[in-house]
């Protein structure tokens, strides 16, 4: 098997109510002086007021664009030199926290992280997923270093919109259905690749004990032991299985679809997680695991995950056709619905597509 490196978590971690007013004190221990934050509008807007004052640092102000672009990742990265930056600081959800981390590894800083989502475990892995200035998928780069600082204010999760974290639950549960495929493939399993397997149980377990009265305490605004459990399963946990397995506990089948859904119009408007929840769907048909799908239905509805491309914008009429789409793209060369067991051709997803439309149909 392939060499793996090992990179489990964030150089320091914590999640706590009024963790962020320890940031002064923690960027004075990292002896950094310029720092440069990344964050969207709502972003900002939704964690400015947990911040404490910063006026003993030069810090500067920018907003991304909206992607994970190599566009927007350059543009970035010139602003920081100029600012002189000893640290990028990222504030927001995953693709902003994508991009800090991509300015870090070009400017050859250390990167701090402040996820205002619980929507994927981009503020624990060490990696960023890099789209088109349109949002189609393009890769995901893994960098030599993991971030430096990782501060999760839970006040700022509850108050989230509720969709993020549904989206969240789904990418997560994904890492149980990817790293079981890619690892039980293996004929020798070295410690760190046991670990990650483990992890992944971890979060499917805790996805579907507290998932769904997450998602109910989030509504109502309470910040629960369920709610800080999910959301650290989906922060944390979730990290660590690819931080802990590398390429055997990061991406398979379901990453694929979504990689091939990014190039579908009308799914523009739906979140990773969602993309990603609905291509596990489609990753157990191509296994035969049809009871597993009957039971991951119920769970999905409880949550409000989608369960047919119906439910991601695709009109029924045009399921066959744009099966074909998400199929081309999803079976490209290099692409991971071909880990770890060889070749998976565009007609088997087409198949499995249609094979899983006509399912709902049945149990609907």
């Amino acid at each position: 098997m392939e060499s793996i490196q090992v990179r489990a978590t964030p150089g320091h971690y914590e999640c706590r109510s009024g963790i962020l007013q320890e940031l002064p004190r923690l960027l004075k221990e990292g002896q950094f002086q310029k720092v440069f934050v990344i964050s969207g509008h709502q972003s900002w807007g939704a964690a400015q007021g947990y911040f404490p004052d910063l006026s003993a640092f030069h810090v500067a102000y920018s907003t991304y664009s909206g992607e994970c672009s190599e566009t927007e990742i350059k543009r970035q990265s010139e602003l920081a030199n100029i600012h002189g930056a000893d640290l990028i600081l990222g504030v927001g959800g995953g693709k902003v926290l994508d991009v800090a981390k991509a300015v870090g590894n070009e400017v050859n800083r250390d990167v701090a992280l402040v996820p205002t989502l619980a929507s994927t475990c981009a503020a624990t892995t060490p990696l960023s997923v890099k789209y088109s200035d349109e949002g189609e998928f393009i890769e995901y780069t893994i960098f030599p270093r993991s971030t430096y600082l990782v501060l999760v204010e839970p006040e700022i999760l509850v108050q989230s919109p509720i969709a993020y974290l549904k989206a969240g639950i789904g990418d997560t549960l994904a890492k149980w259905y990817e790293a079981k495929a890619l690892i039980e493939e293996l004929r020798s399993t070295p410690i760190p690749i046991k670990l990650a397997y483990e992890v992944a149980r971890s979060c499917r377990d805790v996805l579907v004990a507290d998932g769904e009265k997450a998602v109910r305490d989030q509504q109502n605004g309470r910040l629960s032991d369920a709610f800080i459990r999910v959301i650290e399963t989906n922060l944390l946990s979730g990290g660590m299985v690819g931080g802990l397995g590398d390429r055997y506990g990061r991406i398979a089948a379901a990453h694929s679809i979504h990689n091939g859904l990014t190039h579908v119009s009308e799914a523009h408007s739906f979140l990773h997680g969602e993309k990603v929840a609905y291509g596990i769907l489609v990753q157990l048909v191509l296994e035969g695991e049809w009871e597993e799908v009957r039971g991951l239905f119920a769970y999905y509805k409880e949550i409000g995950l989608p369960l047919s491309l119906e439910s991601i914008g695709i009109e029924p009429t045009n399921v066959e056709s744009i099966g074909q789409v998400i199929a081309e793209y999803a079976t490209r060369d290099g692409e991971s619905i071909h880990f770890p067991s060889g070749h998976v051709t565009k007609n088997d997803v087409v198949e499995a597509i249609l094979g899983l439309e006509a399912l709902q149909v049945t149990l609907s």
